[in-house]
C-alpha cells in the first residue's frame, strides 16, 4: 500500500475530509482555544487548596514543612538535611525565588548552579503546585537548571502559597500568562513532579529513587 492510500484510508477511517487547509485551521482553532478538560471536585481553586495540595502532597510519599516566611526557609532545609543524616551541602539553582537567603546560622555549605554527579541535596523553586494531585510544576531556563530535579537523591523545592493552583488547567493557563502568549514563549522542558521517584516492577515491592529522587521535600512558604 502506498503512502497516500495508507493517509488516504486513515482519512475515510476518522471522517477527515482530507483537505489539508481545513485541517490545519481546526488543529490551530483547537490549540488556540485551550480548552479545559473535565476538573474533579479536588481540583477547584478555591480557598481550601493549600491544605488539600499540602495532604496530597504527602499522601504521595512527599515531605513537607510549613514556615512563615522566607527567611525561615534555609533552617527548613537545614532541619530535613539533619533528619536524614545528609551531607551538609546543598546545590541550590540560580533562581531570583532563592536568592537573598541568609544561610550563615545553618552551618550547610552551599553552592549555586547545576547539579552534578556528586550532589546529595538539590533545591530548587516551583513554579506552581497543583492542589488536585499534591504536584510541583517546574520549568527549564537559564536560572532553573532541570538537572536539579533529577540528578540528587533529595530534592528539595520551594514553593510559596500564593503559587498553588487547583488544577493543571490552572497551571498551564498561568504558565501561559508569563509568557504573554507569545509564539515560543514556552519554556524548552515543563516537569509535573508527584512525590518521589518509585517503582514497583520488581516482584510488586516499592522502590524509593528508581529513576529520581528518592526523597522528596517541599517547603511551602504561608505567603498567601
Amino acid at each position: 500500500m502506498s503512502r497516500e492510500s495508507m493517509l488516504g484510508a486513515i482519512r475515510r477511517a476518522t471522517g477527515r475530509s482530507g483537505n489539508e487547509a481545513e485541517a490545519r485551521r481546526t488543529v490551530e482553532a483547537r490549540l488556540a482555544a485551550h480548552a479545559r478538560n473535565l476538573v474533579p471536585a479536588r481540583g477547584a481553586e478555591d480557598a481550601t487548596r493549600v491544605d488539600r495540595f499540602a495532604e496530597m502532597a504527602e499522601y504521595h510519599a512527599a515531605s513537607l514543612a510549613r514556615v512563615a516566611s522566607d527567611g525561615d526557609i534555609p533552617a527548613a532545609v537545614a532541619a530535613f538535611i539533619r533528619r536524614h543524616n545528609l551531607p551538609a551541602r546543598v546545590k541550590i539553582a540560580p533562581d531570583p525565588a532563592l536568592g537573598g537567603l541568609d544561610w550563615s546560622g545553618t552551618a550547610l555549605d552551599t553552592a549555586t548552579g547545576v547539579a552534578e554527579a556528586t550532589d546529595e541535596v538539590g533545591l530548587a523553586a516551583a513554579f506552581a503546585g497543583v492542589a488536585e494531585t499534591g504536584t510541583l510544576m517546574l520549568h527549564s531556563g537559564p536560572e532553573r537548571s532541570t538537572t536539579l530535579n533529577f540528578l540528587p537523591e533529595n530534592h528539595v523545592v520551594v514553593i510559596r502559597a500564593s503559587q498553588i493552583v487547583g488544577s493543571y488547567e490552572d497551571g498551564w493557563a498561568h504558565l501561559r500568562e508569563m509568557g504573554g502568549g507569545k509564539p515560543g514563549f514556552m519554556p524548552r522542558t515543563v516537569n509535573f513532579i508527584t512525590g518521589p521517584s518509585r517503582t514497583a516492577d520488581i516482584e510488586q515491592t516499592i522502590f524509593m529513587g528508581a529513576h529520581g529522587p528518592k526523597r522528596l521535600h517541599i517547603v511551602l512558604v504561608e505567603d498567601a
